[in-house]
């Protein structure tokens, strides 16, 4: 394994390359702990003689005796899942009814210490699991969920209460089993003090696509007049409304809209009802700044030209090529003039960056 320097310099030289034909200036470096730095782990359970252990398998090999890896620890997980994982197994081992045909186990974990730990079962789960479970979830201090086929039960909470500072605030969010989370929390909170630090016109609005729960949409509200937040998962709007109760957040409104449903109901193509019902007239708005989020395909067409209306343009990605990629496109209206790399899997080709576009 190269040494931390040594392969981030890799992933910066990576980034430069790809930003080349937009930018030619300083990219901001947001280094990562080298350990215990993911808040998500997930595992399959891998059962030989009567007996339990967590494994991986290498990347595009099928599981089977000689290619799993097995684990008693995970440096890369942060120091609570590292402690859970042996009691959990103990008990796994321990007891018949919590072992059969157990499948799989994900822990969810926060920089605050609350933890919830997922059982996937190959069985459906009856009265003498939970039971066990409930003593189990107690003995570690954690919520569990059991799940099966068509079945999900939640002994206690089925989510994780995280606190994220930003500028000396502290921002409260609700994180749900199942639903998208950042996993490296040191390096959420760098983003998100980056995206603070480029944005603030206290007498416009922001735009944020792909909001998911709410990440950089709460402190960013702290930055504009108000901001309309929108995304299309049931669940990241659930969290999101949630979190906005939590935080006392007054300048929010939330429409479940898809970017490309958003950019449809903008240009006046085509209503939503849901836009009526929750009494969001995008009329009102001043929108001086749009924030994107992307999944790793990047933006689509359409939305690309929306974008391109807004004097400034926050992009957030996951995915460099793909970011290049849609800067091909954006670039014919914007100039970058900043960029961010932020190592969010080290010891990992993966590259998470963000670049700020001001409109010519």
């Amino acid at each position: 394994m190269p040494d931390y320097q040594s392969q981030l310099r890799k992933k910066h030289h990576r980034l430069r390359d790809l930003l080349a034909p937009f930018y030619d200036g300083e990219i901001e470096i947001h280094e990562s702990p080298e350990t215990h730095h993911r808040l998500r782990a997930e595992f399959r359970i891998w059962h030989d003689e009567g007996q339990c252990s967590y494994v991986m398998t290498r990347q595009g090999e099928k599981a089977h005796t000689d290619s799993v890896i097995r684990l008693d620890q995970l440096p890369a997980a942060n120091q609570r899942i590292n402690a859970l994982m042996p009691e959990l197994m103990h008990a796994i081992n321990t007891s018949e009814v919590l072992r059969e045909r157990l499948f799989q186990v994900e822990f969810l974990s926060t920089l605050r210490g609350d933890d919830l730990i997922t059982m996937v079962y190959h069985r459906k789960l009856d009265e003498c699991w939970q039971a066990e479970a409930e003593d189990l979830q107690n003995q570690l201090n954690c919520a569990i969920i059991g799940r099966s086929r068509k079945q999900k039960i939640v002994l206690s909470r089925d989510h994780v209460s995280e606190t994220l500072t930003v500028a000396g605030k502290a921002y409260q969010y609700r994180q749900y089993e199942g639903t998208f989370s950042q996993p490296n929390g040191v390096i959420c909170e760098a983003m998100l003090d980056w995206a603070y630090r480029h944005n603030h016109q206290p007498q416009a609005d922001l735009l944020e696509l792909y909001c998911g729960n709410g990440n950089f949409t709460l402190p960013l509200a702290q930055r504009y007049r108000r901001v309309l937040a929108t995304e299309i998962s049931k669940s990241g709007i659930r969290a999101l409304r949630e979190n906005i109760t939590l935080n006392q957040c007054t300048n929010l409104t939330v429409a479940r809209l898809s970017a490309e449903e958003f950019s449809q109901a903008w240009r006046g193509v085509r209503e939503f009802n849901r836009l009526k019902q929750d009494h969001i007239a995008l009329d009102d708005y001043q929108f001086a700044a749009v924030l994107v989020d992307p999944p790793r395909a990047g933006i689509d067409e359409d939305t690309l030209n929306l974008l391109s209306e807004f004097p400034q343009i926050t992009y957030i990605s996951c995915n460099p090529e793909t970011l290049a990629a849609n800067l091909a496109t954006l670039s014919e209206t914007h100039t970058v003039t900043d960029a961010a790399l932020f190592d969010q899997f080290p010891f990992t080709p993966h590259i998470e960056s963000g670049v700020i576009l001001q409109r010519r």
